[in-house]
Parts: structure tokens; C-alpha cells; sequence
């Protein structure tokens, strides 16, 4: 594997969907749920939810499925969303706003506890419940250790100056939602987002359906 590869990526993908897919589930009264109905909901064979679901640890009843907070658990346990994690935002735009308004974040045991920007307009108010501070700030706060990740929406010109920042603050992680690739030591962990990328496959997917609208 590559530097921070890790298997069964599509699995991971698909665990938030059935993750949401048992809270919808647990609000509306239910206590267990079969492989079956969660493949029929994400529109895949059984067997490769079951297959999924194994990597949880938790067991199915035969004829009886799954009881829905076990699974919940075991999610959560298999995620690592059963240890909070802290993060600090940097880049209080569109998008970093945007991800301060999604609420589950705090099911997923994910806490955004400081928001940076750089823009006199933005710095001293408040987006979601959440100050924003002046970005030179950051190395002070990192300094105090209570941070363990770092959410980056900032621009392509300024991203890794932030990521330098950031990785002299100590964080380990960096969850990058700027369209380039910062160079940090092997010792960082970097999830790179492209939000073009759903897109380009939910357009190629139109492209063959016209092309072959039968298949």
C-alpha cells in the first residue's frame, strides 16, 4: 500500500450510508434491520453489505438481522467515531461555512472547536455558534494542544503556508478541501476532498446512460 492507504476504502465510503441509514431507522421506532433492507436502500447485493457489516464485528441474527444500536456501535467503533476528535477550520468562506452548518458532524464524533480566516470582515463574528478568529492566531492555539485535526478551505495560493502552520502546531491530520495537493512530512495524515469529483462521475454516468440508455 501506499503511504496512509488503507483497505476496504469503499466499505468505509459505505458505512456512513448505512450509519445514516440506522439513525433514520432507530427515529422511527425500529430496533433491528437486515442485510437485505440496507442493500435494497443503497441499490447493492446482500451479500456484499453482509460482507461490509463484517469488518464491524458485530454479529446478524439469522432470520432476525442486525439490533440496530449494536450496529451503530460497532460503526462508530470501526470508524474510530467512538473517540472525539478535535478540529480547527481555517478558511471561514462558502464552503468552510458550509461545513460548519452540518450538523452531524457531533454524531460522528467530530468537534470543530476553532474557526479561522484571514478577512478583517469575518474575524469577531460568529457562523454557527462558532467565533472566527484572526488566522495569525493559529499557531497559539495549536500550541495549546488541544487540537488533533485541521480542516483546510482556504485558497490554492495560501494552502500550504497553512499547512506549514499547521504541521508546526503538531496536527497530524488534515482534512484538505483545497483543490492542491500541500507536500507535508510522511507523518501526516491528508484526506484530499475534490468536490468536482462527484460530479464527474455522476456525469460520465449521464454520458453512458445516453449513449446506451438500455444498459
Amino acid at each position: 500500500m501506499t503511504r496512509h492507504q488503507v483497505l476496504n476504502s469503499p466499505a468505509i465510503r459505505r458505512m456512513t450510508v448505512y450509519y445514516h441509514r440506522l439513525m433514520v431507522l432507530q427515529e422511527m421506532g425500529e430496533v433491528v434491520v437486515s442485510a437485505a433492507s440496507l442493500a435494497r436502500f443503497i441499490g447493492l447485493a446482500t451479500i456484499l453489505v453482509r460482507k461490509d457489516l463484517e469488518l464491524t464485528g458485530v454479529p446478524g441474527g439469522r432470520g432476525i438481522g442486525y439490533k440496530i444500536d449494536e450496529l451503530q456501535a460497532g460503526i462508530r467503533a470501526y470508524l474510530g467515531w467512538d473517540k472525539l476528535l478535535s478540529a480547527c477550520l481555517i478558511g471561514a468562506g462558502a464552503l468552510g461555512t458550509a461545513l460548519l452548518g452540518f450538523h452531524e458532524f457531533t454524531e460522528y464524533g467530530l468537534n470543530i472547536r476553532e474557526v479561522f480566516d484571514n478577512s478583517k470582515e469575518k474575524i469577531g463574528k460568529e457562523i454557527f455558534g462558532r467565533k472566527i478568529r484572526d488566522v495569525s492566531e493559529l499557531p497559539e492555539v495549536l500550541a495549546q494542544g488541544k487540537i488533533e485535526m485541521a480542516i483546510l478551505c482556504v485558497p490554492v495560493p495560501v494552502a500550504q503556508t497553512i499547512a506549514d502552520t499547521v504541521v508546526a502546531g503538531g496536527i497530524k491530520l488534515i482534512w484538505n478541501f483545497s483543490n492542491t495537493c500541500p507536500v507535508v512530512p510522511p507523518d501526516v495524515i491528508v484526506q484530499r476532498e475534490l468536490i468536482a469529483g462527484g460530479y464527474a462521475v455522476l456525469s460520465r454516468k449521464r454520458k453512458q446512460h445516453i449513449n446506451n440508455p438500455s444498459a
